[in-house]
């Protein structure tokens, strides 16, 4: 074949193989749109743990509209099956695989007929409607009449959650009855309200703007006023009266994961999707053992440096039990978590190239909700921290769980995702829980090298927070796996942590309650602290920390192996 044979072949195979992946990328593009603005027409689909769109919607997740999705999405998993990912262009192909992932993890839970279990002891539907109805977004009249309708569906939504409760009893798929105890208080806290404004989802119309006029901003507080006193306030009524009577009754004695029907496999959909990773229990269970001891050997070193005589059970007990250790005040605790946050902002600049321009707040957590809720959470806009029973939260934890929380944590992360240029919706508002908490605990090893952990106290916090996640790999799995007792993973996580006991039991009950969740945090921390020690030994002195972090960030919230691919092409470049 002559030279200029052989480039008219080259140039139309070229030519062919471009068609294919704009063909190919149209297709994906025509699914996944299509999907999304159905999904954003729909009320309550949740995905790791995190609510998606449903612009606020609150009356469809009844049987009917839950096997719609079953098979809407069962569908939508055929078209995507038949395109062949190698067909599409580089990026679209990083689009497609988060894609999918998120899509079989949302079926599965159809299959799985998870919303028959639509609560668990970290959150709840009841609990979270406030934030599914955007309330702190209103800032127009139709915002507020919008958001007056959606006041009125909460008695009809009240009645199917009720009623796909109802139907996980009958076949056995409940949180199990020992982590029910007081989970009623946030139902109770509104049932047994007496004035309609005193309800939290009354507090948007006390801040109306004024450039509505008078009478329509009475006009709207007054049926504001009318839809809590006559349809809320006797809904959460109705749903305490069930919860309390018939659901806390007959939920399961069981705690594992694998005694609920279909278990085994439903505990290993959990698993992977949390982690991302097709790993099984006793594999991850062996990771957290193996964790468990070289971070056991850390802490007795660091134990030593604070000149402590006594022996590890010891130091614990005195770090539980020591007033020098915990705030007077939840003004204190707020004020020390804030320091720390501003210690860490004026040092980011050396660790990232690109930073959000979001800032966010320090808020302390509701407290309907704070005598179970977990020590802090953060978001893009705002880092909760738990100012309940101060006993229960050690300063010496305060720096770790900030660095996590906030920046560089979930804040920094959470805001770089948002303000990313050019990627889908689904991948912007998405959230995948061993990207994001593993990248938040990785933020927590980078306050080390960050200079912010001061003392040995402020460092045995940090290390006794990275011990909490490798105990989580042996608990979840010992939990919801190997049968293990309550009693015996309080035990584990009192022998290993210094976490006081509130802390203890409220986070063995997320675990019995929510299987999987809590082995995202450490298996992706691994993770990403493999790719980095790559990235070093790979490159050497052409390391550059900052554009490793800005690459890991670039992506916004994928699935791990997403992840890794796109690391090592990233060290490839630079080499």
């Amino acid at each position: 074949m002559s030279p200029w044979i052989r480039a008219i072949a080259f140039a139309g195979l070229f030519a062919g193989a471009a068609h294919a992946a704009t063909t190919s990328d149209e297709t994906f593009r025509s699914i996944y749109t299509k999907e999304w603005t159905w999904r954003n027409g729909q009320a309550g689909i949740l995905t790791s743990g995190e609510a998606q769109p449903g612009d606020g919607r609150l009356d469809t997740v009844d049987a009917t509209s839950q096997a719609a999705r079953l098979a809407y999405w069962t569908d939508v998993l055929a078209q995507l099956d038949r395109i062949d990912p190698k067909t599409l262009s580089g990026t679209v192909r990083v689009d497609y695989a988060v894609y999918r992932e998120q899509i079989g993890n949302l079926a599965a839970a159809q299959r799985f007929a998870q919303w028959q279990m639509p609560f668990n002891s970290d959150s709840a539907f009841w609990s979270d409607i406030g934030y599914v109805m955007h309330g702190d977004d209103l800032r127009t009249r139709d915002d507020y009449r919008h958001y007056v309708d959606r006041l009125k569906q909460i008695p009809r939504y009240m009645d199917q959650e009720i009623a796909n409760m109802r139907l996980g009893l009958a076949r056995g798929f409940t949180v199990p009855r020992a982590v029910l105890d007081g989970r009623d208080v946030s139902i109770a806290a509104v049932a047994e309200l007496k004035d309609p404004e005193q309800s939290a989802l009354y507090a948007p119309f006390k801040a109306i703007p004024r450039t509505l006029p008078a009478a329509e901003a009475d006009a709207l507080r007054k049926e504001a006023r009318q839809a809590i006193a006559d349809g809320v306030i006797p809904a959460y009524g109705k749903l305490l009266a069930f919860f309390r009577g018939e659901y806390v009754p007959k939920a399961r004695k069981t705690l594992a994961a694998e005694s609920l029907p279909d278990g085994k496999a439903f505990y290993r959909q959990q698993i992977h999707e949390y982690t991302t990773l097709d790993l099984s229990p006793d594999e991850i269970h062996a990771i957290g053992m193996r964790e468990v001891e070289r971070l056991h050997e850390a802490m007795v070193e660091t134990m030593k440096q604070t000149g402590f005589k006594g022996d590890f059970p010891a130091f614990l007990t005195f770090l539980r039990k020591d007033p020098q250790f915990y705030a007077k005040t939840p003004d204190e605790l707020l004020m020390r978590t804030a320091w720390v946050a501003k210690q860490v902002d004026g040092k980011l600049d050396r660790y990232f190239g690109l930073l959000p321009r979001q800032r966010f707040a320090i808020e302390p957590v509701p407290a309907d909700i704070a005598p179970y809720y977990t020590s802090g959470r953060g978001g893009a806009d705002v880092y909760l921290v738990n100012t309940y029973d101060l006993p229960s939260r050690p300063l010496f934890n305060m720096p770790a769980l900030t660095l996590h929380e906030s920046m560089p944590g979930h804040s920094l992360q959470l805001a770089l995702s948002a303000e990313q240029k050019g990627l889908p919706a689904f991948r912007r508002e998405g959230y995948i829980s061993a990207y994001g908490e593993g990248w938040a605990l990785y933020a927590e090893y980078l306050g080390e090298e960050m200079g912010i952990y001061r003392t040995p106290y402020e460092h045995f916090g940090y290390l006794t927070y990275q011990m909490w996640r490798a105990c989580r790999l042996v608990v979840d799995t010992g939990i919801h796996h190997l049968n293990w007792t309550r009693q015996q993973a309080i035990d584990f996580l009192t022998r290993n942590t210094a976490l006081s006991d509130r802390e203890i039991a409220n986070e063995v009950d997320r675990y019995i309650s929510w299987p999987g969740q809590a082995l995202s945090y450490e298996l992706g921390y691994l993770k990403i602290r493999e790719l980095r020690e790559r990235a070093e030994k790979r490159l050497g002195e052409t390391f550059d920390l900052r554009a490793f972090h800005d690459t890991v960030l670039a992506l916004g919230s994928v699935p791990l192996p997403v992840l890794e691919q796109h690391v090592d092409e990233w060290i490839e470049s630079r080499k």
